[in-house]
């Protein structure tokens, strides 16, 4: 991929994930790039095709994310031992959802999801069904091994990630993404995971 493609991608996320994609111009994109309308068009069909390419690298990223949690169940799990957990989550956290491209593209779906119908599937996709049937599958290895009494897996996942999903929604979805909203983040989810597993 050429560097105006890229600049065109980058400057279209930035805006895109701020204003929705409706409110932001062909126009607006080539302001930031500094390029005029018709080299946009040399690389994209219209701004349809810049959202698909976007949406096409969040897809990439996203699965491979997600390829690495499954990965991680096929290691074998220890959760008597301090921070058995962290893999996993340093995964989920940062390189998801405080990753800088993905962050703006769940912000951006989140927008787009109440004028879009795929991009609403697309942002129940990655944010709930993904990771519900992720972690669902975990507390189901750990009843297998002993590790806990509880077999509802599907409730278990629910409490587990209801939390960290309202963590995320207040300090890494809304308003700018600083490393002071990642460190608040950080603590409540973490001190969330330690008490949950203490419960169960």
């Amino acid at each position: 991929m050429n560097e105006t493609k890229k600049e065109i991608l980058t400057a279209s996320l930035e805006l895109f994930s701020k204003k929705g994609y409706s409110a932001v111009s062909i126009r607006d994109i080539c302001k930031i790039v500094q390029i005029k309308e018709s080299s946009v068009y040399y690389h994209f069909k219209n701004k349809q095709a810049i959202l698909e390419e976007l949406l096409i690298q969040f897809e990439d990223i996203a699965t491979g994310m997600m390829q690495q949690l499954e990965e991680s169940l096929s290691k074998p799990v220890n959760p008597e031992k301090s921070n058995f957990y962290k893999g996993i989550c340093d995964i989920f956290f940062e390189e998801y959802l405080m990753d800088d491209f993905c962050n703006k593209m769940m912000r951006l779906l989140l927008i787009e999801q109440f004028h879009n119908d795929e991009v609403r599937k697309l942002y129940d996709l990655w944010m709930f069904e993904k990771p519900l049937d992720f972690q669902s599958k975990v507390f189901s290895a750990l009843a297998d091994m002993g590790y806990i009494k509880d077999r509802d897996s599907g409730y278990l996942a629910m409490k587990y990630y209801s939390p960290i999903y309202c963590f995320a929604q207040r300090w890494l979805f809304s308003g700018t993404l600083t490393e002071e909203c990642k460190e608040i983040f950080r603590v409540n989810a973490y001190q969330h995971i330690e008490k949950f597993f203490k419960e169960i």
